[in-house]
């Protein structure tokens, strides 16, 4: 009888050296997993520095492109302002006022620092107008320490002081307009030059990033909108709609001679 607890030890002992065993051998290959992801860290952070030099070259031979392209915008009247609006997000923070103001915008400029990843400015050059004295406004981003701003905080960002004219302060105007006589929005700014303003939150940012990564890199897309996007199916629907009614009529007119034959007989 005294064998049975015998036994029950044995087999505790055996199960502890195979515990041990497994987690030196759990311990073993952790300890190799975590030796490769560093060199997977390694080759991702030499990727970055490599795709950083392609991109700093690549802006550089794009820079002659983005010039001659702004020269030739200004034979087109209206065209950042028709981009803009014909933008699906940034059209959203546009007010009416606001886009009588931009059709003095000559010209957008988008300017990345040499540290790609430190930041970027947009520039807005403009024509004489009637609202404010400004030949341009700048919007600039510092997103690490690399390209702290001047008082050493980073991320921020800093936009000009618009210089309006007497009566035609369209930020302090719209700003106590009610939304209820401007388009719809679904936005976290009420007008164009209420996000120009802001510098609350310069890491998201989303309209100063549509501005970057997209509008300023093709708008043409953009201006040609309403060339390329032809809706026909309207016609067609009213073509239908009408046929469906005349075959109703026809329906209730083949009914009501159908009840005069009845009441004949």
């Amino acid at each position: 009888m005294s064998s049975v607890p015998k036994r029950q030890k044995l087999d505790a002992a055996a199960d502890g050296n195979t515990s041990a065993g497994a987690n030196e051998e759990e311990s073993e290959a952790l300890e190799l997993i975590d030796a490769c992801q560093n060199e997977i860290d390694a080759l991702n952070e030499k990727a970055s520095e490599e795709i950083l030099k392609v991109e700093q070259k690549y802006n550089k031979l794009r820079k002659p492109c983005y010039e001659k392209r702004s020269e030739l915008v200004k034979r087109i009247p209206n065209f950042w302002v028709t981009s803009f609006i014909n933008h699906p997000q940034v059209s959203g923070i546009l007010d009416e006022e606001e886009e009588e103001c931009l059709h003095a915008l000559n010209k957008l400029e988008v300017e990345e620092f040499e540290d790609i990843k430190s930041g970027y400015r947009i520039n807005f050059h403009f024509d004489e107008n009637p609202y404010f004295e400004n030949k341009v406004l700048t919007k600039e981003f510092h997103l690490n320490s690399a390209a702290a701003s001047e008082n050493g905080d980073w991320p921020a960002s800093t936009s000009t002081p618009i210089q309006w004219k007497e009566g035609k302060n369209l930020l302090k105007q719209l700003l106590t307009k009610p939304y209820g006589n401007k388009k719809k929005r679904n936005s976290d700014y009420k007008t164009f030059f209420d996000w120009f303003s802001d510098n609350a939150d310069p890491v998201n940012d989303e309209i100063a990033e549509l501005i970057k990564d997209d509008l300023w890199p093709n708008p043409l897309q953009y201006y040609l909108v309403p060339d390329i996007e032809v809706e026909p199916e309207d016609e067609d629907e009213n073509e239908d709609n009408e046929e469906e009614a005349f075959d109703d009529e026809d329906g209730e007119d083949e009914g009501d001679e159908d009840l005069e034959d009845e009441d004949d007989k």
